[in-house]
């Protein structure tokens, strides 16, 4: 941790916070960014307390603003896929996270913020909010997974019209179309927000929300009767825990459950 300079993590208990800390470039992602976010999902993917991840930005205006475009301007072909493969790497491992992940979107989350956000398993956002995939007025496309993501987050329809016309929505739009879950008044209490959800989160059997991401994840992509698949082998994978003989004698025994990750 002592060696990153562009991002924050920090540990409280069952919550992790990780912060892009480029306030005076509107937390844009440049290389050393996305080295930094990768490192962070490692280092959350081994800490045995985590049980919900935060991923916000800092200041008040931004949550990322996209990736940086001075370093971008002066890449080739090989340089551009190279990013782009880094940058797909660890959004990846951020998704691929066992346990959930919650962008507290403060600000603008144009480009590969948006693609952050997209990550993540479902956005908090501020009333300032706004979201884009701008790419097409630099002349390129969104280079961080967001063509597919927010296709399967909005849509394929609305994913092409907010691709290809390049436009920013305001949080409510983004309410409105299902890419945001929910909108927070006033900006000041949306890390507080997504904190209580992470209590809540936190409370719950640890293996059954990682087992639920994971099938969630999984079947999304499937034919319905391929994901029903996974759900009954889910399902059934629960019942090798310690934790499902807990939950369920606690529910007998009219008692909170004890949950050991086990």
């Amino acid at each position: 941790m002592s060696e990153r300079t562009v991002t924050l993590l920090a540990h409280e208990g069952a919550l992790s916070i990780l912060t892009i800390n480029r306030p005076d470039k509107l937390n844009a992602l440049n290389a050393a960014v996305i080295a930094e976010i990768a490192s962070a999902v490692r280092e959350v993917a081994t800490r045995e307390e985590t049980r919900t991840l935060i991923v916000t930005g800092a200041g008040p205006k931004s949550f990322v603003a996209g990736a940086d475009i001075t370093e971008m301007s002066a890449m080739e072909e090989a340089d551009a896929r190279r990013f782009a493969r880094a940058g797909h790497a660890a959004f990846t491992a951020l998704e691929l996270l066992s346990v959930p992940v919650i962008a507290c979107v403060n600000g603008f989350a144009l480009g590969g913020g948006c693609e952050l956000a997209l990550a993540c398993d479902f956005i908090y956002a501020s009333e300032n909010a706004k979201f884009g995939q701008p790419e097409v007025k630099l002349g390129v496309i969104p280079g961080f997974g967001g063509t597919q993501r927010l296709l399967r987050r909005v849509g394929i329809a609305m994913a092409r019209e907010l691709v290809m016309t390049g436009k920013t929505i305001s949080a409510e739009e983004a309410l409105r179309i299902g890419l945001v879950n929910r909108i927070v008044t006033p900006q000041s209490e949306l890390l507080g927000a997504a904190r209580e959800t992470a209590k809540m989160i936190a409370t719950m059997g640890p293996l059954a929300v990682a087992h639920s991401k994971r099938v969630l994840r999984e079947g999304a992509a499937k034919e319905l009767a391929a994901a029903n698949d996974i759900e009954i082998e889910g399902f059934a994978s629960c019942f090798t825990t310690t934790d499902q003989k807990e939950g369920m004698a606690a529910f007998l025994e009219k008692r909170a459950a004890s949950f050991t990750a086990k």
